[in-house]
């Protein structure tokens, strides 16, 4: 059943809600737009050593895999993601500008978000510069729910290792996770007015080892034990942000200087506002993990 603040379109958290906690939620961007104006970036001419480039000349960018779980089984007492549809379209869009193979599925149980991707990492990307997968859904730390139940993130990612998937060996392996990692609600810092913010190739020497974890990326909607944010009729506030600066930046700036730019839209321009005091002027930080090796560009 469709709740309250489902169909008021305020703001609500990726994870299974405390049934103490029931409440209408309205949020939005504070005062209805972003709090601090664009920022102009000047450009910069990096000399970065072609030992620290991951090559970007293959035939094809890569492909992106987006699970989108918006419908959960009422034994999961996870409540519809409405919002995770535009989430969705919006991050197909952006990929696909980027030039990468874009493919979405909806509402996978969690034998299905395997399945799904073991397919994809037994594929040969032979001919690929890396590779992205998305995940939309409820979750808490360290876990992602399938439409049917949660599952460790470990589980879905470490299907793309290095001795699991050797045609990505070397290669950047993208995890961009929207979901909750916790229950706790980020309550925010104020700052002083004085502020300044205001204002199967393998790039490598042969017979190198290399750890079977490297070059993997996670970047989490928010950081270990917090709830993270979505609006029902705008999107979630983590996805929007990273389209936003990959629309704009992608062609130009190195990934975790992106994702740098992510993490400040989201901190910055977004805030919940509530009658109830439990709820109201929360927060959100996104979380970068990197064991990147070398920088990536588009």
């Amino acid at each position: 059943m469709q709740s309250n603040d489902e169909r008021d379109h305020g703001d609500v958290p990726d994870a299974k809600p405390d049934r103490r906690q029931r409440s209408s939620l309205f949020s939005k961007k504070k005062n209805g737009q972003e709090i601090q104006p664009e920022t102009s970036f000047p450009s910069r001419n990096r000399i970065v050593p072609p030992e620290f480039l991951y090559r970007m000349d293959y035939k094809k960018i890569g492909k992106c895999v987006i699970i989108n779980n918006k419908n959960f089984k009422e034994s999961t007492n996870m409540g519809i993601r409405n919002g995770t549809d535009k989430d969705a379209g919006d991050l197909l869009k952006c990929f696909r500008s980027i030039g990468f193979d874009v493919s979405i599925h909806n509402d996978l149980t969690c034998e299905a978000m395997e399945n799904k991707l073991k397919e994809v990492a037994l594929e040969s990307h032979s001919d690929a510069a890396c590779f992205a997968c998305i995940l939309l859904s409820h979750g808490d730390e360290g876990f992602i729910y399938g439409t049917d139940g949660a599952m460790a993130i470990k589980e879905l990612t470490s299907l793309f290792r290095g001795d699991k998937c050797p045609s990505l060996i070397g290669k950047p392996k993208l995890f961009f996770i929207q979901a909750c990692r916790g229950s706790e609600f980020d309550e925010g810092i104020q700052t002083d007015a004085g502020s300044p913010n205001n204002d199967l190739e393998m790039d490598a020497n042969p017979g190198c080892k290399i750890p079977v974890e490297a070059d993997f990326l996670y970047a989490y909607s928010t950081v270990p034990g917090y709830y993270s944010w979505r609006n029902p009729g705008n999107g979630s506030w983590f996805v929007q942000s990273l389209c936003e600066v990959l629309t704009k930046y992608a062609k130009e700036l190195e990934i975790l200087q992106m994702l740098t730019m992510v993490n400040y839209k989201v901190a910055r321009n977004y805030e919940s506002q509530c009658d109830d005091p439990r709820f109201n002027g929360k927060k959100q930080i996104p979380c970068v993990v990197s064991m990147l090796t070398k920088e990536v560009y588009f």
